[in-house]
């Protein structure tokens, strides 16, 4: 078994719907949720006439591959409506995979940890409140001192992930 920890967003419709939904849809064999982070509301990156999203980490424990995680995350994105059309653009649900134990795979089509996570508030404060003490398997620095390093990006706590 390995430790996950995937981001989730969405800045579509009933944004809290559509992350439960995708999280429900993750869980199956092979892949069980553990902890769940608060909900973080924050701006859009690149592309910023747009909705803001709510953010989230998770952390499951899993006995698929790397490649196997891959394609239950984007085949949760597609059933759930995501058409990557804009990079950047706005989605229903966006799952990314952040780390996965301290694996380092650098692929055309794969890269963990995600290439870009160590630069974003709104994956690493959710991550850090779920695991400020996790080690970047590539620089060796923890979660709360890359979010330390982060500067910008609003970000704001707007709680735990209300129920259905």
């Amino acid at each position: 078994m390995k430790l996950v920890y995937l981001g989730l967003g969405s800045n579509l419709g009933d944004r809290a719907a559509a992350l439960r939904k995708a999280l429900g849809k993750l869980e199956a064999p092979g892949l069980h949720l553990l902890n769940l982070s608060s909900v973080y509301e924050t701006e859009p990156m690149g592309i910023r006439d747009q909705g803001w999203f709510l953010n989230l980490c998770a952390e499951f424990e899993t006995t698929l591959f790397p490649r196997q995680l891959l394609q239950r995350t984007q085949g949760v994105e597609r059933e759930m409506g995501r058409r990557r059309t804009v990079k950047n653009g706005p989605r229903v649900i966006d799952i990314d995979i952040l780390l996965y134990g301290s694996a380092v795979v650098d692929a055309a089509d794969l890269q963990i940890p995600h290439p870009r996570y160590a630069e974003r508030r709104f994956v690493l404060a959710p991550l850090a409140e779920l695991k400020p003490d996790l080690r970047d398997p590539v620089s060796g620095r923890s979660v709360s001192e890359l979010l330390a390093a982060v500067e910008g990006q609003s970000v704001r706590l707007a709680g735990a992930l209300p129920p259905q």
